[in-house]
């Protein structure tokens, strides 16, 4: 069941073509473009010795997985439970961790095929090919994932519509954004905003890419943080599924 269900949501997801290339096509543009800039590959003071295509590599990471998290989950299965989908799937043997779990992998394996392309293009345009710990990127970018996906989940199990749904992620996607350091780098930030933006589910995958390129593995206190994330809105999101 798990097996057809996949293939036809897969194939649901591919006839939305104009989504897919907002949410991967668009990152990856971003990034390439700042990569190639003059200058941008320069170690800043500023930046904690950063330049600013290392520094934005993460976040641009970070909006690809939270564009495709906020903008295709949420909407697709409240737009199921608006038309009356997931009230005929639940007289079927169907679960609602099936559908979620469903959703989450094929959304986990379109961003992360995503930031592939830009570790890819990091490698080729940066002086010394990619900067830092690939494990702590990995396990960070994973972790992360999670956790937006928890979210993005929790949101989808229970907006009754899918405008509910989007206005709900658009709320959201702002506050997280800027918490990931997207209009304040984290550095420059002050020590109070910076020490709740590590408490955020972006800010602390900002805070542990951002190790990661500097060449550590990432913190404890920010891979626990992302983790506890994951772990509690995907349960929360098993939990209160709403099949109508």
């Amino acid at each position: 069941m798990i097996t057809t269900l996949i293939k036809t949501e897969t194939r649901l997801m591919l006839r939305e073509p104009i989504l897919l290339l907002w949410t991967t096509a668009l990152p990856i543009i971003a990034f390439t473009i700042l990569a190639v800039v003059p200058g941008t590959s320069r170690p800043t003071d500023t930046l904690d010795g950063l330049s600013y295509a290392q520094l934005y590599l993460g976040v641009i990471a970070l909006i690809a997985l939270s564009l495709l998290t906020t903008m295709s989950l949420p909407a697709v299965l409240s737009s199921y439970r608006e038309r009356g989908i997931l009230k005929r799937l639940s007289v079927t043997p169907m679960r609602p961790w099936r559908l979620l779990a469903t959703q989450i992998g094929i959304n986990l394996t379109i961003v992360l095929l995503t930031v592939a392309i830009m570790l890819v293009v990091a490698t080729v345009t940066f002086d010394d090919g990619f900067p830092g710990s690939i494990p702590g990127w990995i396990v960070t970018f994973l972790l992360a994932s999670g956790a937006m996906l928890g979210l993005a989940a929790l949101v989808a199990a229970l907006a009754p519509s899918s405008k509910v749904a989007s206005a709900i992620t658009t709320i959201l996607f702002f506050p997280l954004m800027f918490f990931a350091g997207l209009w304040i780098p984290l550095q420059s930030m002050p020590g109070w905003l910076r020490t709740i933006s590590e408490l955020t589910p972006l800010g602390a995958a900002s805070q542990a890419l951002a190790d990661s390129i500097d060449g550590d593995f990432p913190a404890v206190k920010s891979l626990l943080v992302l983790a506890a994330y994951a772990v509690v809105l995907i349960g929360l999101a098993v939990r209160s599924f709403r099949w109508e």
